[in-house]
This record gives C-alpha cells, structure tokens and sequence, in this order.
C-alpha cells in the first residue's frame, strides 16, 4: 500500500488549535475543521500520535472520500476503495454512523450498505467464496456522511485517548484526561514552576501536569486497536516506544501539588497517581482553599472546581471562589487558570480574567477563565 495516509484526529470543541498544536510538534502539516485536524503522514505517525497526542480524542485513518445521494452510489463508492491494502482476510470489522443534512439519512441503512460493499471487496480480493470469518484483528469503520458528502475512516486507537490506564477511581463529575491536558496547555506553565490544583477531585489535572512536566507519552500504558494491524508493521510501534523512552526526563523535579476538601479524594488521587508511575513525584493535601498557602513566586494554580447542582452547594461554591480570589490577591506573579460553568465566576472571584475562552466539558458549557500573573525576575 502507499506509504502515506491521511490521519484524523479528532478534538473536543474549542480545542481544534490545541490539539493542531500537538500534531504540529510531532512535525506534520495540518488543516483544522470543526471538530478535527486532518493531516497526510507516513504509516510510522499512527504509532507516534497515540502515544504523544494529549488533547485529541482519536487518531482515524481516512479510507476514502466520495458524493453519494443514493444507496447504489453509497455501495459502489465504497466498494472502489482497496480495503484489502489496510484489511486482513480474518478481519473483523463493525460499523457505525451518523448522517447530516444528506438525502440518505437513514444511519442503519448507510451502515449496512457499507458493511455489505466492503465485504463484497474483500472477498473478491481474498477469493472467498462464503462470508468473511472476522475472527482476526478490530477494524472499526465509520461512515460520515455530512451534505452528501461520505467520508469512510478506521480507528486506530481503541478506547479513546483520554484512557491513559492510571485512573482506578475517579468521583461523581470527573474532568476527562485530554480536557485536562488541555487546560494546562493553555497556560505557559513550566516544569520549574510550581503548579496547584486547589480543587483536584480524582487528581487529573496534578497527574496530567506531572506527565508534560517530565515529557511522558501519555499512551505510554495503554493498548492502541492499530498494534494489532497488519499494515501498520511492529518496527513502527517498536520505533514510537523507543522515541518515548528516549523523550522522557524523568529526572526534571516538578513542584506540584493537589489539595480536596474531600479526604477520600484525596487516597483516590494517591492510588491514580501510583498508577500513572508517578508515586510520590506529587504531593497531596486534604485541606479547603481558604487554607491555600502559597511559599514560591512565580506559581500557576489549574482548577476545575465543582460545579454544584443544589442551591446550598452554590452558595458554598461562591464562598470558594471568593476565597481563592483572596488569596490570589497577595500573590499577584501567580497565574490562576478555572474552568467552570459560573458565570459569575469573576465576580464572586473579585476580579475580571485576563482572558476568557469558551469550553465544553463534556456536554457542559463552560468559560475558562484565565488571570496572567506579573513574573517576578530571577524567581
């Protein structure tokens, strides 16, 4: 087969340039979508960006693109595409959907052609006379049909992105890894200065910065759907384990803290972080934010506060956020960095963000907001 594919990889809202960023740093050219940075690379780049894309949610491989506004244009569409250059004969491969403004708008029956036209393929190419065993590797294909526009991808991560293998116990409303990866990427926060998570629940955003602090792959624990594929050869994931290695520092000292009001947070925290290997590399704190006590210059405090649903919760909610506007007011070289649904955070906070930037965590809207702190020198 060829040996460049077009790759997907597909971001939360309001983090397409976040996620563009990554892949850009792994050295590819991209263009960004709603939704998705696409971008053409060598085989070897499937490896490479499950195991370093922090913020992304997948990495899919784009099969085949075409116009279709009937059935008989959607099966032959997908019949023309060589399945058999990423398909094996023993290959098992579902698929799922989902149509936008296009005449054919049933997702089932689009489903069911594609199956149907890919199996038709593989066994004229295999010379199968009966159906396909699909005993072998996953092969997840899913057609995207936006005004009339069929796009037909593969997954090659599995479980999604966020699922780096380290979390062995979360609480009720947990921040996915890649959104908190990409909080702390919004921030110009560096392994030599200290960092605080006064809210850190499960501990994500602290484990998620250890990581970056110490150049880990964040798919350094974890299976990839891919590594079971013909066409994507051992050498590569053999070469993209060994960039990791190489690329991690684990000796770089790292300043970072978790603190919860909530103690069995707090073991939670502890067990997620063992997990991640990163033992005692963070320090963890039960404590209230009003006992947040700040020695260094220079720090960065990356929250996710709790949101609250009941009207005593936001009450005691508001007093959290005054609280940590307080604090933050004698300590003007630190940045503060909150992601919340409050809007009016600023003013329980007592002070207008610096910046402002609109995020969906998870189906939530959300703002988060960003307060630049004046860097002390030599600090």
């Amino acid at each position: 087969m060829a040996q460049n594919v077009t790759l997907i990889a597909t971001a939360a809202m309001g983090l397409e340039s976040v996620v563009a960023n990554e892949v850009k740093e792994l050295g590819y050219e991209v263009n960004v979508e709603n939704g998705k940075v696409i971008f053409d690379a060598p085989i070897s780049a499937i490896p490479r960006c499950n195991l370093w894309i922090r913020t992304g949610d997948r990495i899919k491989v784009l099969v085949g693109e075409f116009e279709a506004t009937s059935f008989d244009e959607l099966f032959e569409g997908t019949k023309s595409i060589p399945w058999e250059s990423f398909i094996t004969e023993d290959g098992q491969f579902p698929v799922s959907g989902k149509s936008v403004k296009s005449k054919l708008y049933s997702v089932p029956d689009c489903q069911a052609i594609v199956k149907k036209a890919v199996a038709e393929r593989l066994k004229l190419k295999y010379g199968l006379a009966s159906k396909m065993p699909e005993t072998g590797a996953l092969y997840r294909i899913e057609v995207a049909i936006l005004k009339d526009k069929v796009s037909l991808t593969m997954d090659t991560s599995g479980s999604g992105l966020h699922k780096r293998g380290y979390r062995v116990g979360q609480g009720d409303a947990p921040l996915k890894e890649t959104m908190a990866a990409a909080l702390l990427k919004l921030t110009n926060w560096k392994p030599e200065y200290p960092l605080i998570d006064p809210f850190c629940g499960s501990g994500t955003v602290a484990i998620e910065a250890a990581l970056i602090g110490q150049s880990i792959a964040p798919g350094f624990n974890r299976d990839f759907a891919s590594q079971d594929w013909d066409f994507v050869k051992n050498k590569y994931w053999d070469q993209a384990f060994e960039e990791a290695e190489d690329k991690a520092n684990y000796d770089q000292k790292l300043q970072i803290i978790g603190s919860d009001i909530d103690h069995n947070m707090i073991k939670i925290s502890k067990e997620n972080a063992r997990e991640a290997g990163l033992g005692d590399l963070i320090s963890w704190k039960q404590m209230q934010v009003r006992d947040l006590f700040l020695r260094n210059e220079n720090g960065y405090i990356v929250s996710n506060p709790p949101y609250g649903e009941r009207i005593g919760d936001r009450k005691e909610i508001a007093k959290m956020h005054k609280d940590l506007g307080t604090i933050m007011k004698n300590h003007p070289s630190w940045s503060v960095y909150i992601i919340t649904a409050y809007e009016d955070f600023e003013k329980q906070y007592g002070e207008k963000a610096t910046k402002k930037r609109k995020l969906f965590n998870g189906f939530i809207r959300t703002d988060y907001y960003q307060y630049f702190g004046k860097k002390v020198e030599g600090k």
